[in-house]
């Protein structure tokens, strides 16, 4: 005689809890097995981004990228572009070589200095040193422009501690963080090196600025690591004050 079947009594309730945990699992499942990826578009955040009565930041940029398209907007513009290789090129590096000249005389480079033109664009600056004498001279901008101009971001230069006797810039206005701006010029300067910044005191600056300065005290407390030389008016393609700082330390001797 055959044996009736026994069927296993298994509860109502575990289809149910079973039912409900395969959503949960498939969800578990999908994310251990996607890597896990970390957006670049972030804005990398200051130590300090201040605003004072003295320095204002613009506001305007929700993502770092999305300030540096605003800056390459100007920079690869192929009409200005085309000035700055023509028109202007002459004229600006006939200017630019008497600011350096009245620098060496009055001992705040020399023909020997190793010099850094920050934001230089096709390399006005850069040339105008190496007619002055300053052979070993360089330029850095977003965009390259061999054989004067490498590339680099100014908030992050691309070159060691301690490489520079000298570094010039006219272009503070477009930081979008002074503080890293002063932050790796003070890095990448030699101990006793000097900075010479063209800022805009008392003029608008243009569209494609991302603060607004309004006196050199700003500057002197964003300058930790160095002193204040001199400050002067200057007539600078619309920036009209020159300002001058002097890393601290000892100057070690070769």
């Amino acid at each position: 005689m055959k044996e009736p079947s026994v069927k296993p009594f298994v509860p109502r309730c575990f289809f149910l809890s079973l039912l409900l945990s395969i959503p949960l699992l498939l969800f578990l499942s999908y994310h251990s097995s996607t890597p896990t990826t970390i957006s670049t578009t972030e804005n990398p955040e200051p130590s300090i981004q201040e605003t004072t009565p003295d320095l204002k930041i613009r506001p305007g940029y929700k993502t770092y990228e999305s300030y540096i398209q605003r800056q390459l907007n100007k920079t690869l513009n192929p009409q200005l572009r085309k000035v700055w290789k023509t028109r202007d090129w002459d004229r600006k590096i006939q200017v630019f070589s008497r600011f350096f000249d009245e620098l060496k005389h009055k001992g705040l480079i020399s023909n020997g200095s190793k010099a850094l033109c920050i934001g230089a664009r096709m390399g006005q600056e850069v040339e105008a040193l190496k007619r002055v004498g300053v052979s070993d001279s360089m330029g850095m901008d977003l965009v390259p422009s061999p054989p004067l101009v490498v590339e680099g971001d100014f908030h992050k230069q691309p070159f060691k501690d301690g490489t520079f006797d000298f570094e010039f810039s006219n272009v503070f206005d477009h930081a979008l963080y002074p503080e890293k701006f002063v932050g790796e010029i003070e890095r990448t300067l030699k101990t006793g090196g000097v900075c010479v910044l063209h800022v805009s005191l008392h003029k608008g600056t243009d569209k494609f600025s991302a603060n607004d300065l309004y006196s050199i005290d700003p500057l002197k407390n964003l300058f930790k690591r160095s002193d204040l030389v001199h400050s002067r008016t200057v007539d600078g393609f619309g920036l009209d004050t020159e300002v001058v700082f002097r890393k601290k330390g000892t100057i070690e001797l070769s």
